[in-house]
């Protein structure tokens, strides 16, 4: 199963020996190693002190980056040592709230520190006492799991609870130091999930989500996948990202918008516009947000109507009528449009869809709601002026084009289209590219400038085709499968297996299963079949995949030569030949984990890492579209990742059975 990276403590402290006021000795080493890692360990949390950075570079840097990131400090105020009070103060600017204080000799901390947790220890002759460390160490930690459990919205720094008003800074902002490891892992995992999306492959996203490079940075790490799988127009699986970075966040606007989005590509408009509805109130006195949470509430009427008109009993067959049967619910969602450019007149994206919005009510209706239409069309001509001044980008190339093309300009919408497809082109942009498209071709059932709007849609058909291709995973004038067909197979078994599982002598029947298999999950020409490619029943499914027209996905765990040594070589040389026969065909797919997802994480199975990568890629398809096959003996397996692990996971995230071939019945 994927590994979650763990929570980071810094602990400040002095270090070494060092003299008390009364002549103590105090060996403040000792006192990390039997006292504060321990407990902080205990509550889950990985230790972590300054000295411990070895590295070249400003240790400077990396304290700051420590106490910015760190969701947790431990502070040891027994001594007056500058240093470590000077931290500590700095950690209480910074974060409102997760540190313990801690400290021995003292009868008490100072008054300015009230309201802080405080967890008093023993020392005997300068180390933790014997007799009360175990007891001590134990109320640490439970001082820990308490504050980490906390409502978020507590404020326990002494300066933030003074100073309600108080925000605390944008980590981003504060970044110090060239070669500080949190923030190199985070932008080689963030390359990663771009690379991914340019290649339309939110399957990959879907493993990279699961091992978010580190936890000081994972939220940030967790916001770009669900970014990046909104783009790809997965909704189902933002949503699942996000609710993980809300877990850590629940306050982040970009991420409650995004998940505004996702629920009403779900069609689950009430709990969206309920999301911007708390998102509006808690930011009514900042404009721009306000704008931008208005243009989201007015999408989630957008789309309802659309839902209603496409599931209108004449929208078949005379999509005009159902528009006017549906006409009060488009009147309220150009209103809603208008409404959010009005409250942020540069918003361009909102005063176009209550310009368009608003003419087709006029038509249809003979009526637009509050709406002035030519004053509308004024201010997004300015609006769009304005933004292509600062950046010639895909929005406002498409909205200008969009407005060309309801004032009758096709040439000119043509080209505007033409220069932004080729953008949202290079950027992996999917979802700006359908977000286009589905305007274009409500305006094209509603017969609302026809020509222009035909050729309109060419344009972008054309784009979202050159998307397709440069994904790798589907040539040029491909059509979509119908079906996906995901396996997962024991390996022939190896020459010095003391229990027979899958020997060489069923291999000829097992492939005929797999055949008629096929035949039962109705898979057929143009269908796309993943497995990775053992010797045995992967590289069997591939064969009956290719033999009825299928094409092929193959995904390999380690670089081809470790892979075949492992997995191929060890049984009969045909094995090898069939590998070798899968090469350099068109229609066969051939990725390699590390290229592509990276190095395995520590303490990941790499196996197991690989079984999530084929199935979330199968399920980024569409769970409809998706079988699951599995020649399976019904046994434990020999390790993570085999193919009982595969069951188990299949079970767990579909709630699916697999068709399962057991070999005992061949």
């Amino acid at each position: 199963m994927p590994t979650q990276p763990q929570a980071r403590c810094f602990v400040i402290m002095p270090f070494g020996h060092k003299q008390a006021l009364d002549g103590t000795d105090i060996d403040f080493d000792r006192v990390y190693e039997l006292l504060l890692r321990p407990a902080v360990e205990a509550a889950g949390l990985q230790a972590h002190r300054a000295d411990m950075d070895r590295r070249g570079g400003s240790i400077h840097a990396d304290m700051f980056q420590d106490l910015l990131l760190a969701e947790f400090v431990v502070a040891d105020l027994t001594l007056d040592n500058a240093n470590v009070w000077y931290e500590i103060g700095v950690r209480h600017a910074l974060r409102a709230s997760g540190s313990v204080l801690t400290y021995a000799l003292r009868d008490r901390l100072p008054f300015d520190l009230a309201g802080q947790r405080m967890m008093r220890h023993t020392l005997t002759a300068g180390v933790p006492d014997p007799a009360k460390v175990e007891a001590e160490r134990a109320a640490l930690t439970a001082a820990i799991t308490a504050t980490l459990g906390a409502w978020r919205g507590r404020k326990a720094s002494p300066v933030y609870a003074q100073l309600p008003s108080l925000q605390e800074p944008d980590w981003k902002t504060l970044k110090v130091g060239d070669t500080n490891e949190f923030w190199q892992a985070l932008e080689a995992w963030q390359s990663r999930v771009r690379v991914a999306q340019d290649r339309q492959r939110p399957g990959d996203i879907l493993v990279l989500a699961e091992e978010t490079p580190n936890h000081l940075l994972a939220f940030e790490a967790l916001r770009t996948a669900a970014e990046a799988l909104s783009a790809l127009k997965r909704p189902r699986y933002a949503l699942s990202v996000l609710e993980r970075a809300l877990a850590i966040d629940p306050d982040d606007v970009t991420c409650r918008r995004l998940q505004a989005i996702a629920l009403g590509r779900l069609g689950r408009f009430d709990e969206a516009r309920e999301v911007l509805r708390r998102l509006a109130d808690q930011h009514r006195d900042d404009q721009h947000r306000d704008g931008e949470t208005a243009a989201l509430f007015a999408r989630t009427w957008k789309d309802q109507w659309r839902r209603l008109w496409q599931a209108h009993p004449s929208h078949a067959t005379d999509p005009i009528a159902a528009a006017r049967d549906t006409g009060a619910t488009l009147v309220k969602a150009a209103e809603a449009y208008n409404d959010a450019f009005c409250a942020d007149p540069a918003g361009y994206y909102p005063g176009i869809n209550a310009l368009t919005l608003g003419r087709v009510c006029q038509g249809l209706l003979g009526r637009c709601g509050s709406l002035d239409l030519p004053l509308v069309a004024a201010g997004v001509r300015w609006a769009i002026g304005c933004a292509l001044r600062r950046d010639r980008t895909y929005w406002p190339l498409a909205t200008r084009a969009e407005l060309a093309l309801m004032e009758g300009q096709t040439d000119a919408a043509l080209a505007d289209y033409g220069e932004a497809a080729a953008l949202a082109v290079a950027a992996g942009d999917g979802f700006a590219l359908d977000s286009s498209r589905q305007t274009l071709d409500m305006l094209q059932a509603l017969n609302v400038q026809p020509e222009g709007v035909a050729a309109a849609r060419r344009v972008l058909d054309t784009a979202e085709q050159q998307l397709a291709t440069l994904s790798g995973g589907q040539p040029s004038g491909t059509a979509e499968p119908g079906r996906v067909v995901l396996f997962s197979g024991h390996m022939v078994d190896r020459p010095d297996r003391p229990a027979p599982r899958f020997p060489e002598a069923l291999a000829p029947a097992a492939g005929e299963r797999i055949v008629r298999a096929l035949t039962e999950v109705g898979a057929g020409p143009g269908d796309l079949g993943i497995a990775q490619a053992a010797s045995g029943g992967d590289l069997l499914f591939a064969q009956a995949c290719l033999a009825r027209g299928m094409r092929l996905e193959i995904y390999l765990s380690r670089d081809e030569p470790a892979f075949l040594a492992d997995s191929v070589q060890f049984a009969a040389p045909h094995w090898q030949e069939d590998f070798d026969g899968l090469k350099d065909r068109p229609d066969v797919l051939i990725r390699v984990m590390p290229d592509d997802l990276g190095p395995t994480p520590e303490g990941v199975d790499v196996y197991d890492r690989c079984s999530r990568w084929t199935l979330h890629t199968a399920l980024s398809c569409g769970l409809t579209k998706v079988s699951f096959i599995a020649l399976w003996d019904g046994k434990p397996g020999d390790g993570p990742g085999g193919t009982q692990s595969m069951v188990s996971l299949v079970r767990r995230l579909t709630g699916r059975q697999p068709l399962i071939i057991d070999p005992a019945d061949l």
